[in-house]
């Protein structure tokens, strides 16, 4: 307990570091952009509408509101991916600063996420678009999309620490998980029904895939107009701590060797 407490207080002693990594990382990312920050809500619109008519001409599903079922799926699994590969390279891309002076080591793979968590934010102006255009009936229910968000950055904390903690180690696990994300997205369901795969692998997605709670959440909201199931939440939240738990366990656990690596 008094390490944890210590620890506690070490992150906030650091805490203007973390605001001033989120701010550069953003920054950079639009700094040559011509359109800036307008390209977080033009880009997802349209990967969207490329998705929308191969996907819905294509495959015809019988999904209501296709396009709304695509952003939702589509802006979950994109932050996913986006704050665990910049997670990955954060501890081997500061490695000069590390080497000069000490610095707490997550702080770096925690701002990786966060600044990702921004840029989705961003992306919400994407997402709120859609739902203008389709129709979408907005109700209460919606003020608990920043809950799922959360779940969603709570998961993402923890996998990008044992990402990062890897990487230090193996470089290959990059090309692994470059691979493991695109079987991880056609085993999420996006851009097509879950009840159209067979019973096994839909109960394995079910039971196995934390982005199908984080997004089923989501699409209960805005589609149906209901609360999520609380199973699928308290599912949510534990995948969630669980994930952060045992990536903050084997970041710590290893973190002292670095310093031997990057």
């Amino acid at each position: 307990m008094n390490n944890f407490i210590k620890r506690l207080e070490a992150f906030q002693h650091y805490k203007p570091l973390l605001q001033q990594l989120v701010m550069k990382d953003v920054k950079l990312k639009y700094r040559r952009s011509f359109l800036g920050y307008v390209w977080s809500i033009l880009n997802p619109l349209m990967i969207m509408i490329i998705m929308v008519l191969v996907f819905e001409s294509m495959f015809r599903f019988d999904i209501a509101n296709y396009p709304v079922y695509l952003i939702i799926g589509q802006t979950v699994f994109n932050f996913v991916s986006e704050a665990t590969n910049q997670a990955m390279w954060s501890i081997t891309g500061n490695a000069a600063l590390l080497k000069k002076t000490y610095v707490p080591k997550y702080i770096f793979t925690i701002s990786k996420v966060t600044s990702s968590l921004v840029n989705t934010l961003f992306a919400l102006g994407a997402m709120l678009i859609v739902f203008v255009v389709c129709h979408v009936r907005f109700n209460w229910y919606m003020l608990f999309i920043p809950v799922i968000l959360l779940q969603v950055y709570i998961f993402s904390v923890g996998l990008g620490l044992l990402l990062a903690q890897g990487t230090v180690f193996f470089r290959d696990i990059q090309y692994i998980y470059g691979a493991f994300l695109t079987a991880w997205m056609y085993l999420t369901p996006m851009f097509y029904p879950i009840n159209q795969l067979p019973f096994q692998l839909m109960w394995a997605i079910k039971h196995f895939n934390p982005l199908y709670s984080y997004i089923t959440q989501f699409r209960t909201i805005v589609l149906e107009g209901l609360f999520p199931d609380t199973r699928l939440i308290i599912y949510g939240f534990v995948v969630a701590f669980a994930s952060l738990l045992i990536g903050t366990w084997v970041f710590m656990k290893n973190q002292d060797r670095f310093i031997l690596y990057i």
